[in-house]
């Protein structure tokens, strides 16, 4: 047993040392949100030393709280998180860039957090593609059989079973083509697909559908340069 969790701390070890540099952190000990941190249609606090991630009753988009930096392709994001209540129904973390239109609001990828499962995603070949007004049919409903099948290829949903209340810790990482997700020390799975290599991802977000989940020890890390 012991060699075990030796050997499985030197992996947690080694996967850590691939990204040494701290871009940015908070641990939400201070008062409210610090400057750096940009928000759309949210109602997220900061209180007792967490985020509470928050959408208000007559948003019609889920509450983003977000960070940006300057653009790279391979990063790394960490956070505490849990679900407070069944009143939780996921959480986001999107990689995007602003200044890339080829997609719809810049989406690049994402991983989406859920009690049940972990969902992977290529927004920016995939579902938010607004090339040859992709993204516009599948708002409207109008997507192909063949351009359905394309959508499901951009995506995996991982199963996953996360307790109501617990503290977890996520990592999520991106590096070239794939993203990857482990919580706890665990890994859960990866994806790979064009788009994740978008070399300028400048704004990292969390997204709460829609109430319920609560943040801590968040951190945004990249390789050496």
């Amino acid at each position: 047993m012991k060699i075990i969790v030796s050997f499985l701390l030197l992996a947690t070890a080694a996967f850590a040392a691939d990204y040494p540099r701290v871009i940015f952190s908070d641990d939400f000990s201070a008062e409210g949100f610090g400057k750096a941190w940009g928000h759309y249609k949210s109602s997220s606090i900061v209180k007792d030393g967490v985020l509470v991630g928050i959408t208000a009753p007559t948003s019609d988009h889920s509450a983003v709280d977000n960070i940006r930096i300057e653009g790279e392709r391979d990063l790394q994001v960490s956070v505490k998180f849990r679900f407070v209540s069944d009143k939780a129904k996921s959480f986001n973390v999107w990689f995007d860039d602003k200044n890339y239109k080829g997609s719809h609001a810049g989406h690049i990828c994402q991983a989406t957090i859920s009690p049940t499962g972990v969902n992977l995603a290529d927004a920016k070949t995939g579902g938010f593609n607004l090339e040859g007004g992709l993204y516009d049919r599948k708002k409207a409903n109008q997507l192909t059989d063949d351009e359905k099948k394309l959508l499901a290829s951009k995506q995996k949903r991982v199963p996953a079973k996360l307790a109501l209340g617990d503290w977890h810790t996520l990592v999520v990482t991106t590096s070239g083509d794939t993203i990857s997700v482990s919580i706890d020390g665990k890994e859960i799975g990866s994806f790979t697909s064009a788009g994740i290599a978008h070399d300028t991802k400048s704004l990292v977000s969390l997204t709460t559908n829609a109430v319920d989940v609560e943040y801590d020890d968040f951190s945004i890390k990249g390789v050496v340069k």
